[in-house]
């Protein structure tokens, strides 16, 4: 569960969960991935080593967040205003308690979070200095990834009154946790990633951030894919400006490294800078942690060529 909760300007509560120091002046904002929530720490020892607070935010109907009104049609622009309030309620924390002022953050983006990331990025970019998009699909118009009966079903859903669309995709994800218990297979695919997981903990920090992002059952899930149905949340990506640095698994079977090269080829005012890791699939956000962290939060921690 997340460790706090935050009233956000239309009554709507977000939970917030940290890790790292928690009196570190540098935060990194963790965009988790769908379904997901908040208190994935994808490698402890090394956030513990590096001095820095990971705050991760849960997306609407996930974990402990409020959902949106039924009405009210998911996007990925509201899930980074979300954002963008939060940590402009931290800014105001900060200067109100004499602490050191607190005027942009990182940002890291896993999987459908890199979205997000990229979203806040453009769309406020006072707030956000450095971002990392981590195996994170390109617009499936651009670069064909989902499956044709899903393209057909997105197709659908975007014609349909929001409330019928997001009834009808809960139903379609009730299966996802038939028997209550969500598993793995919901982000790690591939014989890379059953590799991944025989490192110390990190099965078991998936299982949880996967069991918390069905609290709610299938309601942030299905507005998260929703939000995803049209690639609208792809054309501000020359807004960007922050320096992205874009991470995939070389033997990812969701998002290769095409998606990568996609991106650095879209992002043109962002000085984009790929890393495909060896051996990693859709979980690299992992193996790649310390990597990412050299980005985001560059003037703390260890220096390694990972």
């Amino acid at each position: 569960m997340a460790d706090r909760l935050v009233t956000v300007r239309d009554g709507r509560r977000i939970g917030v969960t940290a890790f790292g120091d928690p009196v570190a002046e540098r935060i990194v904002l963790f965009c988790h991935p769908a379904p997901g929530s908040g208190g994935f720490d994808p490698d402890p020892a090394i956030t513990s080593a590096w001095g820095v607070h990971v705050v991760s935010v849960d997306r609407p109907g996930y974990g402990s967040s409020t959902p949106i009104p039924e009405e009210r049609r998911p996007s990925v622009g509201r899930w980074a205003d979300d954002l963008a309030e939060y940590i402009q309620v931290v800014v105001e924390q900060a200067r109100e308690t004499g602490r050191t002022p607190l005027h942009k953050v990182g940002v890291v983006g896993w999987s459908a979070g890199g979205r997000v990331a990229l979203a806040l990025a453009a769309r406020h970019p006072g707030l956000v200095d450095r971002v990392a998009v981590v195996a994170t699909p390109a617009p499936d118009s651009a670069l064909r990834w989902i499956p044709e009966d899903l393209a057909r079903t997105n197709a659908e859903l975007l014609q349909q009154p929001v409330p019928v669309a997001k009834q009808r995709l809960r139903e379609m994800l009730r299966s996802q946790v038939a028997d209550g218990v969500p598993g793995t297979g919901l982000l790690a695919q591939g014989e890379a990633d059953l590799a991944l997981l025989q490192r110390p903990g990190l099965e078991g920090r998936l299982q949880r951030m996967l069991q918390h992002a069905y609290d709610q059952g299938t309601v942030g899930v299905a507005d998260d894919l929703l939000s995803f149905a049209a690639d609208d949340w792809a054309h501000d990506l020359d807004a960007v400006r922050a320096p992205v640095l874009l991470v995939y698994g070389a033997k990812d079977p969701i998002s290769s490294s095409a998606h990568g090269r996609w991106y650095r080829k879209h992002l043109p005012n962002a000085a984009p800078h790929l890393v495909v890791v060896p051996r990693a699939g859709h979980l690299v956000v992992a193996p790649a942690w310390e990597r990412i962290l050299q980005h985001v939060d560059p003037q703390h921690g260890r220096r390694s060529d990972a």
